[in-house]
């Protein structure tokens, strides 16, 4: 915008009074909750900055850094992610050192979120960005590009296309790693239990697995998409035990899933891991509660976070646009695999 945006703008567009913009945009009461989010969503259309904002982040000292991070997610199932609270605290780690601060927003869909990305550039609100759950053909990687904010994609860099630079595990090693561990104990149908097909992550793993099945002479195996969620996971499970050709392991794409199978073999009197074995993806401390202790592919998530976070650190400061692998998930049997039964 080439003028300062003003309220009476905002109110017009929201179709409501100067007041009633005054009131919601101070976080003040008077407004319903409906009308309140109207009027922000005209000010963001709008590109609108209070004065008093623009002032406060003039004063700010030199070297303060805010970083953001926008995740499509419900915040009910994040705050249930033992992968996500792992990465933050990766992140935050770094920001301590550097009395940084993070920006973090859920919102519903990918258009939302480059919105608010938009949003926290043209108003200074962030230093620089991560980007998470990376796509094939993701929309996001040339709207972000084309701002020139630093941004570090969380994710395999054929998925950021070269245009942004970008911290990944090998995901097919790691799939590779599994699944001839399975096939080493004798296991010839093996399935998974993955996330959303349309993540990036998923398909490459999804890519991997078929692929090493069938160097190894198994049955063509069978993955099965979800949410993450444990309630997904346990459908995806009871569909996979209830086939004519039921699988003797199954490699889960996080913790949360792998926990949710143990209670459906036992639905389904199965014995683990006599009667099925599970690998779970993503390593934490729900994996060695749980009876027997789930075998995992340990993955230094922590870590990876803090990575992420020092790359973008480097971009914002202009060393260069690195991009580097974080170490591959390394499998650690544990007591959910096991040879399969031979009766």
């Amino acid at each position: 915008m080439s003028g300062r945006i003003t309220i009476r703008e905002v109110a017009a567009l929201a179709g409501v009074s100067a007041g009633a913009v005054s009131l919601a945009l101070n976080d003040r009461p008077g407004v319903s909750t409906a009308t309140r989010e109207r009027i922000r969503a005209a000010a963001e259309q709008l590109g609108w900055v209070p004065s008093q904002a623009a002032r406060s982040l003039a004063r700010l000292a030199p070297g303060s850094d805010t970083i953001g991070l926008v995740v499509t997610r419900p915040a009910r199932q994040l705050g249930l992610e033992p992968f996500y609270m792992e990465f933050i605290s990766g992140i935050q780690s770094v920001l301590e050192e550097r009395s940084a601060t993070l920006l973090l927003r859920l919102v519903r869909d990918r258009e939302q979120e480059i919105a608010v990305h938009r949003t926290w550039w043209r108003t200074r609100r962030v230093s620089g960005s991560v980007l998470v759950d990376l796509t094939e053909a993701d929309p996001r990687i040339p709207a972000l590009a084309a701002l020139g904010m630093p941004t570090v994609a969380a994710g395999h860099p054929g998925l950021a296309g070269g245009e942004l630079a970008a911290v990944w595990t090998d995901d097919s090693a790691a799939v590779e790693d599994a699944v001839r561990y399975l096939a080493m104990l004798g296991h010839r149908r093996i399935a998974r239990v993955g996330g959303a097909p349309d993540l990036g992550h998923t398909a490459i793993r999804t890519r991997a697995l078929a692929a090493v099945a069938e160097q190894l002479g198994l049955e063509p195996p069978r993955s099965v998409p979800t949410d993450f969620s444990g309630q997904a996971g346990a459908r995806a499970t009871r569909m996979l035990l209830a086939s004519a050709n039921r699988p003797t392991a199954i490699i889960y794409d996080n913790d949360i899933m792998a926990v949710a199978g143990i209670s459906v073999a036992v639905e389904f009197g199965l014995h683990v891991p006599a009667d099925l074995s599970l690998i779970a993806w993503d390593d934490s401390q729900l994996c060695r509660l749980t009876h027997p202790a789930l075998s995992a592919m340990s993955h230094d998530v922590h870590g990876y976070g803090a990575l992420v976070a020092r790359t973008l650190f480097d971009v914002i400061e202009h060393r260069g646009t690195p991009a580097g692998p974080a170490p591959t998930p390394v499998l650690v049997p544990r007591g959910s695999s096991a040879p399969p039964a031979t009766h």
